[in-house]
C-alpha cells in the first residue's frame, strides 16, 4: 500500500501568526501537569572493536563473513556481531533482524544508501543498534517522500533510520540523513548520541527517541520541518525525556526546538536553537502592552478606591512587521489543565510537559514561540543563555527557580513568566514589549483576561515574586515587574528601566511588595506608580520628577555627602523608587538631576566615581518607610492593583517645602 505523507508548511510560513500556523494532530503533543520529576540517568556508552563480517555495497553486493545474506537488494543481519559496511547501495536497505539479546554494530565506512520507498536502514529487532562512524569517512542515508508499507494498517518505519529498540551513534566520522518522507533518525525506546559530526534534514521532525534522547557529545546539525529532538512516551511518566550532557548542537526547526514529554535536562554543550521561523515571525512581541492603555503626561488623578469598577479594558491592537495573511488565531501555550491537547503547531526552542533542569551549556535561542517552557517547572543554576523571543523569554506554569547562570534576553513579549518566580542567584537581563517580570496563576482563560480578572478580585493567593539573590536588570515596555499577588526582596540587585507612558509602571503588585534587604532602582513613567509596601524593613525613596530625557542622570546623596545612588536611566522618565541598605532614618537626602560621573556606568548606574554638577530639586529626610521626594511641577499619579507604597500616598497628603541646599553638608548647586 502506497502512503505519502502529506508535505508540511516550510518553517519560513510555519509561524506568520505567533505560531498559528496549521493544525497537528499527533498524540505526542498532549499536554498535562501531572507529570512529576524524572531520574535521569545517562545511558551507557560504547565502544567499537573489529569488524566480524565486511559488506560491500554496490550493483552487487558482497558479503565476507557471518551474519548477514543479500534478498533483492537488501542487506539482512540476522545476529549479534560487528558489521563494517562500505559502497553505495541504491534503492535497497539495510535490515537487522536479530536476536531478542543481540547486539548489532554496524560500522558505516562511507557509504551512500538510498531507498526510495521505506527506510534505508531498518532495525526490526534486537537489543540494541550501536551505529559507528569511521573516521574520515562521509557517510549518506537518504529515504524516498513516499512508502510502500506490506501491511496496510502500519505506520512504520517512518524514518530514514528506524528501530524498534535502542540507538546508540557513535564514532568520528560524518553521517548525513535526509529524512524525506517522515523523520530523520527515530528510536522506538532509547537513542544515544556518543560522538559524531552528524547533519539531519528532515520533512517532520529529525530525532526522535520515544523513551529517551541522550546526547553526550558529537557535532549535530538538524534541519527540520517538525521537532528538532522529541521524546514522546505519553505513557510512562518515567521516560519521555531529553538529556544533553555535552556536544554540540544547531536546530533549525518549524517547530519545537527540543520537545519532551516529561524533562529536559542540559547539563553542558554548545546548543543553537532557531525555532519556527525565530522571534521574527512573531507578531505578538511587536507589541508593548503600553501602547494600549497610553495616558499622557498630565495629572492622572486619583486612584480609583479598591474594589471600585475601573471599567472596560482598551484591546491591544496586532501590531507587526508585514501583512499577515488570515490564519487561525494561535492559541498560547501557556496554559494547562489536567489534559490539554494543543490544536495549533508549538514553535518553542525548549519544551517539556514536566520539567526543565538547566545545569550549564551555552544556549542560543531565537523562537518564534516562547524559548524555554515548562508546564510545570524551571529550574537554572548554570550556563549561559542568549535569548530572542516572540514570545515569553522563559515560562513555566508552576515555578521558575534561578539559582545561577547568565541569562540574557534580548527580545520577548515577557521575560520570565510563572506562577512563583525565585529568584535566587544569577545574572539575568532581559527586554521585554510587556511586562519584564510577571508571576500570575495558571488558567486556563488568556493570559489578558485572567490578569485582568485577578486584578479586579483582589491579590492572587499563589502568584508571587521572591527576590533572594542576583542581579537582575529589565528594560520593559510594559510593568517592568509584575505580581498578581505578592513581591518580597531580601536580597540581591533589583533594576527597573521601566514603561514610558502612564498606563503601567516600574512596579506593579496586587498583593503586597515587602523589602528588607538588596538594592532596588525603579524608574519609568509616573502614572501608575507603586512603592514597596510599609511593612518593609527597608527604607524606600519615592522621587517624583518632571520629565527628564533618557540619560539624564538623577544623583542621590546623604546629608554627609555620601553617594547612595548616580544612575541614567535608559528612556524618558519621571518616578524612580530606590531601596538599599543605605538609606537610614532620619537622615537627610538631596536629589539632583542631571550633571556627570567620573565612574564606571554599568546598566545605568555608577560605581566608583563622583558626581558633579546637577541640580538640587529637593532635600528630603528619611523618616517613613516610604519617603515622598516630589519636584515641583512633576505629575504623580496612582496605580490600580495592589496597595501603594504606604506612609502617605504618593501625591497625596501634604507637600513639604524644599530644602535650602546650605542645611546639607553639599557643595553640589
Amino acid at each position: 500500500m502506497n502512503k505519502k505523507l502529506i508535505t508540511m508548511i516550510s518553517a519560513l510560513s510555519l509561524c506568520v501568526s505567533v505560531a498559528a500556523c496549521s493544525k497537528k494532530n499527533d498524540t505526542s503533543k498532549t499536554e498535562n501537569t501531572t507529570g512529576s520529576s524524572v531520574n535521569i540517568e545517562s545511558m551507557k556508552s560504547e565502544s567499537i572493536g573489529d569488524a566480524d563480517t565486511f559488506i560491500k555495497l554496490g550493483s552487487e553486493i558482497s558479503i565476507e563473513g557471518e551474519g548477514a545474506r543479500v534478498e533483492n537488494n537488501k542487506v539482512k543481519i540476522t545476529s549479534a556481531g560487528t558489521y563494517s559496511i562500505s559502497g553505495k547501495l541504491e534503492n535497497g536497505q539495510i535490515i537487522v533482524n536479530a536476536g531478542d539479546e543481540d547486539k548489532v554494530y554496524i560500522i558505516l565506512n562511507g557509504v551512500d544508501i538510498t531507498s526510495s520507498n521505506s527506510a534505508p536502514i531498518y532495525a526490526l529487532n534486537s537489543k540494541k543498534l550501536i551505529i559507528a562512524l569511521q573516521k574520515g569517512t562521509e557517510n549518506n542515508i537518504t529515504d524516498g517522500e513516499e512508502y510502500i508499507f506490506e501491511d496496510e494498517s502500519s505506520d512504520e518505519p517512518n524514518a530514514s533510520i528506524f528501530s524498534k529498540d535502542d540507538i546508540v551513534i557513535i564514532g568520528e566520522g560524518k553521517l548525513t540523513v535526509n529524512g524525506n518522507y517522515n523523520h530523520g533518525i527515530v528510536s522506538k525506546d532509547k537513542l544515544k548520541i556518543q560522538s559524531g559530526n552528524i547533519t539531519i534534514n528532515a520533512n517532520n521532525d529529525g530525532i526522535k527517541g520515544k523513551d529517551c534522547i541522550n546526547i553526550t557529545d558529537g557535532d549535530i546539525t538538524i534541519n527540520s520541518q517538525g521537532d528538532g529532538i522529541q521524546s514522546n512516551n505519553t505513557t510512562d511518566e518515567t521516560k519521555g525525556y531529553v538529556f544533553i550532557e555535552g556536544g554540540k548542537l544547531n536546530i533549525t526547526s518549524g517547530e519545537d526546538g527540543i520537545q519532551a514529554e516529561t524533562q529536559v535536562l542540559i547539563k553542558d554543550g554548545d546548543i543553537t536553537i532557531n525555532s519556527g521561523g525565530g522571534s521574527e515571525n512573531s507578531t505578538k512581541s511587536n507589541g508593548s502592552k503600553g501602547d494600549r492603555s497610553e495616558i499622557p503626561n498630565q495629572d492622572v488623578g486619583e486612584m480609583p478606591v479598591q474594589g471600585e469598577d475601573m471599567g472596560e479594558r482598551p484591546e491591544m491592537p496586532e501590531i507587526s512587521n508585514q501583512q499577515q495573511p488570515a490564519l487561525e488565531e494561535n492559541v498560547r501555550n501557556n496554559e494547562a489543565s489536567d489534559s490539554i491537547t494543543e490544536e495549533t503547531v508549538s514553535t518553542k526552542a525548549i519544551k517539556a510537559i514536566s520539567n526543565i533542569v538547566i545545569e550549564g551549556g551555552n544556549i542560543e535561542i531565537d523562537s518564534c514561540d516562547d524559548s524555554i517552557h515548562s508546564n510545570n517547572s524551571i529550574t537554572i543554576s548554570g550556563g549561559t543563555m542568549n535569548i530572542a523571543s516572540g514570545d515569553d523569554g522563559i515560562h513555566s506554569d508552576a515555578e521558575l527557580n534561578i539559582n545561577g547562570g547568565t541569562i540574557n534576553i534580548t527580545k520577548s513579549y515577557e521575560g520570565l513568566e510563572s506562577e512563583v518566580i525565585n529568584i535566587n542567584d544569577g545574572s539575568i537581563h532581559l527586554v521585554a514589549s510587556d511586562d519584564g517580570i510577571n508571576a500570575t496563576e495558571t488558567s486556563t482563560e488568556s493570559s489578558e483576561n485572567t490578569q485582568q480578572t485577578n486584578k479586579q478580585n483582589g491579590a492572587s493567593q499563589k502568584a508571587q515574586i521572591n527576590i533572594n539573590g542576583g542581579y537582575t536588570y529589565v528594560d520593559a515596555s510594559g510593568d517592568g515587574i509584575d505580581s498578581n499577588g505578592n513581591i518580597t526582596m531580601k536580597d540581591g540587585t533589583l533594576i527597573v528601566n521601566g514603561p514610558t507612558n502612564n498606563g503601567n509602571g516600574s512596579l506593579d503588585y496586587d498583593g503586597i511588595f515587602d523589602i528588607s534587604g538588596g538594592t532596588l532602582i525603579a524608574s519609568g513613567s509616573a502614572g501608575m506608580v507603586q512603592t514597596p509596601s510599609s511593612s518593609s524593613s527597608q527604607k524606600a525613596l519615592n522621587i517624583s520628577l518632571t520629565s527628564q530625557e533618557a540619560g539624564n542622570i538623577i544623583n542621590i546623596q546623604s546629608e554627609d555627602g555620601k553617594e547612595i545612588l548616580t544612575f541614567a536611566p535608559a528612556k524618558q522618565y519621571q518616578s524612580v523608587i530606590v531601596s538599599t541598605p543605605d538609606i537610614e532614618s532620619n537622615k537627610k537626602y538631596a536629589v539632583l538631576v542631571g550633571g556627570s560621573s567620573t565612574g564606571k556606568s554599568t546598566d545605568g548606574v555608577y560605581s566608583e566615581g563622583k558626581h558633579s554638577g546637577g541640580t538640587i530639586i529637593k532635600t528630603e529626610a528619611a523618616q517613613d518607610t516610604i519617603t515622598n521626594i516630589t519636584q515641583e511641577g512633576a505629575t504623580t499619579g496612582g496605580g490600580v492593583g495592589g496597595p501603594k507604597g504606604q506612609g502617605q500616598p504618593c501625591g497625596q497628603g501634604d507637600r513639604k517645602e524644599m530644602k535650602n541646599p546650605s542645611d546639607m553638608n553639599t557643595t553640589k548647586q
